[in-house]
């Protein structure tokens, strides 16, 4: 396999508490922490681990968003990474329209590999992988938490509802990480020092011929309600007539 793109997306750190903003235009992002999002970050890790095996030569790692995502690619490119490619988009984007923008830069690259992460925490939709394989025509594997290849083959374990489910898809395809296929590696000063050197092109995604606008409109946007303080009941009767007074039964 010659590359392998990796997608990275910039997200409010997960230990950050996430907060609304006071006019409830969307979550406050000045002065808080950013960082890779988790799944994308394990995503890096395992095609890392498959470029340090021989089994790739190259990995690209791809952001879409505003140039403060250079930060989360200079971090990726410290990791291993070879290099960086950053689509310029000021303005938020949807799903649809980052997978027809990664899929703008799989036609350049031809990677035999996209690996992306399940999902971003901060919306939790994990719609961009399987768009974008829809999109490219290639097959795709989501939710892995094992990943073997062979030949142009991968054999992926994929966590689901009722265990563990192990599938064979023809490569090039689109993978999607979970949280337990790898655990990724810590970033070490002097890689640091090196990722400064590597390259790191900006492309617009106006550029890519992909629409900016977003197909939906957030209008207002609210923390969930507060909880409210439980009831100390003395037993099974004591239970059921607090539900009743709720209305719960």
């Amino acid at each position: 396999m010659d590359k392998i793109l990796v997608g990275l997306k910039r997200v409010v750190d997960y230990n950050v508490r996430v907060r609304i903003k006071a006019d409830g235009t969307g979550v406050e992002t000045d002065g808080v922490k950013m960082s890779i999002n988790p799944f994308d970050e394990i995503a890096l890790e395992e095609a890392l681990r498959i470029k340090e095996r021989g089994d790739a030569t190259e990995v690209i790692v791809v952001s879409i968003g505003s140039s403060e995502a250079q930060q989360q690619l200079r971090t990726g490119l410290a990791m291993g990474a070879d290099r960086a490619i950053l689509i310029k988009a000021n303005q938020p984007t949807s799903a649809l329209s980052r997978a027809r923008a990664l899929l703008a830069i799989v036609n350049r690259e031809s990677p035999g590999l996209v690996i992306l992460g399940k999902q971003a925490i901060d919306n939790d939709n994990s719609q961009t992988g399987p768009m974008l394989a829809a999109l490219w025509n290639r097959p795709q594997a989501t939710f892995a938490s094992k990943l073997e290849l062979d030949a142009n083959k991968a054999r992926v374990v994929r966590e689901v509802d009722v265990g563990l489910e192990t599938i064979e898809i023809d490569l090039p395809a689109v993978i999607t990480t979970d949280l337990r296929l790898n655990e990724p590696r810590y970033v070490k000063l002097p890689d640091i020092m090196k990722a400064k050197k590597k390259p790191l092109e900006e492309i617009p995604l106006e550029d890519l011929g992909v629409a900016t606008a977003p197909a939906l409109e957030e209008v207002h946007f609210a923390p969930p309600a507060e909880r409210q303080k439980g009831v100390m009941v003395d037993d099974v009767a004591g239970l059921i007539a607090a539900l009743k007074a709720k209305g719960q039964l």
